[in-house]
């Protein structure tokens, strides 16, 4: 498959509440995310079924369980041993309460219950316990049980994963044959330049990230849509990020327009060349400042309803996507 016949957007989020921070200073400071994601989440749901868009949540196996007594008993028999502790989920198990109720920090089966129901929404696997592919401590095996686990976690929903999100979107393409082996069909990769190249934290340096916020809101690093070229049938089909959509900053307002420009142009370009751009945040980057927000978010599907008007570009999730890849090869 070479080309597109249409231009695609496709939009991701990572679903993961509290799972994934390891440090007092980020629990601290995400809380009032976390807190307000709960009220988000809805509204989001609300504003795609408004544009009619598909999109793809890849939530963390522990959000599945009910109750602490079921997370437990999920729990794989073989655990990453990171060389950085405060990387594990495990590490924090005797923190987590009794259920969604008791601690919704930690559980919402609720949530992915409500966002199952709505029409033309996939839910992935962001891993079972926001599983880092490239830290230390970490290998084949350990990942291999970890995706087994949110497997059977998520069949509680009835729920067959066909696509992974790499926390951290650390791809390890050593582990991309464990996907296939356990029947998923994509995963979202990395834009192309150095800027968004997959790294551990320890290789990871404050000049990229700088240079990464720079890059939403000047074009540092190109448009980043693409064409699905080649893809081996034997492997999982590659989608590729091309923007986070970063949250509303009252210290950068003055220039959220130039923001918005960006993507809106990115967006335009895959319409008239017939490529893909693929959007992607968390819902808790929605949990404070969630009406500017969800302006920002309607400020962009406006958008896409005009592309779709004028260059007939639709909206795919990650699993409509690959299987229209792999049916096309």
């Amino acid at each position: 498959m070479s080309q597109m016949e249409k231009g695609i957007l496709v939009i991701s989020l990572d679903f993961e509440l509290f799972w994934g921070v390891f440090d007092k200073f980020r629990f601290n400071t995400y809380r009032t995310n976390i807190e307000g994601c709960r009220s988000a989440i809805p509204k989001i749901l609300e504003i795609f079924q408004k544009y009619e868009i598909h999109s793809t949540w890849a939530a963390i196996g522990f959000l599945f369980s009910e109750s602490r007594e079921e997370l437990n008993n999920n729990l794989p028999q073989t655990k990453p041993d990171y060389k950085n502790k405060f990387y594990s989920s495990y590490h924090y198990l005797e923190n987590v309460g009794n259920n969604e109720q008791d601690d919704p920090f930690h559980f919402a089966p609720s949530l992915i219950k409500m966002i199952s129901i709505h029409q033309n929404q996939e839910i992935a696997t962001h891993t079972f316990s926001h599983y880092y592919c490239l830290e230390e401590g970490q290998d084949i095996d350990t990942f291999r049980a970890d995706l087994e686990a949110a497997i059977n976690i998520g069949k509680k929903f009835n729920n067959r994963f066909q696509s992974i999100v790499f926390p951290r979107n650390q791809v390890n393409h050593y582990y991309l044959a464990v996907c296939k082996e356990n029947g998923l069909k994509a995963y979202r990769g990395n834009e192309k330049s150095w800027l968004y190249a997959p790294r551990n934290d320890q290789n990871e340096s404050l000049i990229r990230r700088a240079l990464r916020l720079i890059d939403a809101y000047i074009n540092l690093s190109g448009f980043n849509t693409y064409h699905i070229e080649n893809n081996d049938p034997n492997d999982l089909v590659n989608i590729p990020a091309s923007r986070f959509l970063r949250p509303y900053s009252k210290l950068l307002k003055i220039i959220e327009p130039i923001r918005l420009k960006r993507i809106l142009s990115e967006m335009t370009h895959a319409a008239r060349e017939k490529k893909i751009f693929h959007l992607w945040w968390h819902p808790h980057n929605f949990g404070t400042n969630t009406e500017k927000n969800l302006q920002f978010l309607e400020n962009i599907l406006s958008h896409f309803a005009d592309l779709r008007e004028k260059y007939s570009m639709i909206s795919l999730n990650m699993a409509e996507l690959a299987n229209q890849v792999l049916r096309n090869q």
